[in-house]
């Protein structure tokens, strides 16, 4: 049997994975806005230490591959030696924003999509458009001369990962990752929350599959004489890739973004219905509609400019060490939770 094609592999491995994130994901309400939302409005922690505990998970595991000689982070787009601080800045404002307006973030759109809400359709097409436009097209314009000057560039090769930064190399950089990562892992567990149940266990899987992620395209779906940059999972551009691999397979391959995506809409949908809550469910009204029209331009646009989402920058690009990384998700985080002021204080 001849070996399959590396994109393959990884498109393969993309659907798998994303499948198990969007079953796990969509069974323990892992949600970055509901977590925000429990925290501050419930005073219930348990979903934002779901979220650390990924984290945390996710930074211990990707530095165990690195070690291994599975990944090498320098191939990808979060630890190169350019902080684009304006795009992590505004776009994670705006990115958090538009996901207080949605009620969720690009990931929390498909797993509700999963789950037969037809706003989240709405807010998928209209989040994919924008992304795609920001990337390539006239929106893209505005985000070139705006905001991408925007950045400081290191002299040298340096990353801009925390232990480069602080001058460590070697054993003691590695060394200085773990300690990071344990101690996110002890702010998380406080209060007895490994004994919380599907909290904890959410937590636990969706750091392990973030790490399969980074592996899949690091390892098993590797090509040397491919230019494409390793990778795990984010849902601002694969949204727009998808998209437009739907519209034009005949001139287009698919990669692990397209499989990832597939496979979380199918995961999810495998949740809802096994756990009885899959529903079909339309917008109450005009204006709940063209709040999802303007948080979905909001978080497509915002995504691109900073890189990433709640699970790119927040997990993904965290999981590397980025300095860019801790600078988006701070600003997403940030922007929702204003936004949440205004839908809900105000």
């Amino acid at each position: 049997m001849p070996d399959l094609p590396p994109y393959i592999v990884r498109t393969v491995l993309g659907l798998v994975l994303g499948f198990a994130l969007g079953f796990v994901a969509r069974r323990g309400r892992f949600c970055t806005l509901g977590a925000i939302e429990d925290a501050v409005y419930g005073r219930d922690p348990r979903r934002l230490q779901a979220w650390m505990l990924a984290a945390a998970v996710a930074i211990a595991g990707v530095h165990a591959l690195e070690i291994t000689g599975h990944l090498d982070l320098s191939r990808s787009i979060y630890t190169g030696a350019r902080i684009e601080w304006g795009g992590a800045v505004i776009g994670g404002l705006l990115f958090g924003l538009g996901m207080a307006l949605v009620g969720t973030c690009g990931f929390g759109t498909l797993l509700r999509l999963g789950g037969g809400d037809l706003k989240s359709l709405v807010t998928f097409f209209v989040m994919a458009f924008t992304a795609m436009a920001t990337m390539r097209g006239m929106t893209g314009l505005l985000r070139v001369y705006s905001i991408e000057p925007l950045s400081y560039q290191m002299a040298g090769s340096i990353s801009q990962r925390i232990p480069d930064l602080l001058g460590l190399a070697g054993s003691t950089a590695l060394l200085m990752s773990f300690v990071i990562a344990a101690a996110i892992g002890i702010v998380a567990c406080k209060n007895g929350f490994l004994r919380s149940g599907w909290p904890a266990i959410t937590g636990v899987a969706i750091g392990i599959i973030i790490v399969l992620g980074w592996w899949a395209t690091g390892s098993a779906g590797f090509d040397p004489f491919d230019t494409r940059r390793v990778e795990s999972f984010s849902f601002v551009a694969p949204l727009g890739e998808t998209l437009l691999y739907v519209m034009l397979a005949s001139g287009l391959r698919p990669d692990f973004p397209v499989g990832a995506v597939l496979g979380v809409l199918l995961g999810a949908f495998l949740a809802a219905r096994s756990a009885g809550q899959f529903r079909w469910e339309a917008p109450d009204d005009a204006r709940e509609m063209k709040r999802h029209l303007l948080g979905a331009v909001l978080m497509g646009f915002g995504g691109i400019a900073a890189l990433g989402c709640t699970i790119g920058q927040g997990i993904t690009g965290v999981s590397t060490l980025a300095a860019g990384s801790f600078l988006a998700i701070a600003s997403i985080l940030a922007g929702a939770r204003f936004g949440l002021y205004l839908l809900v204080e105000r």
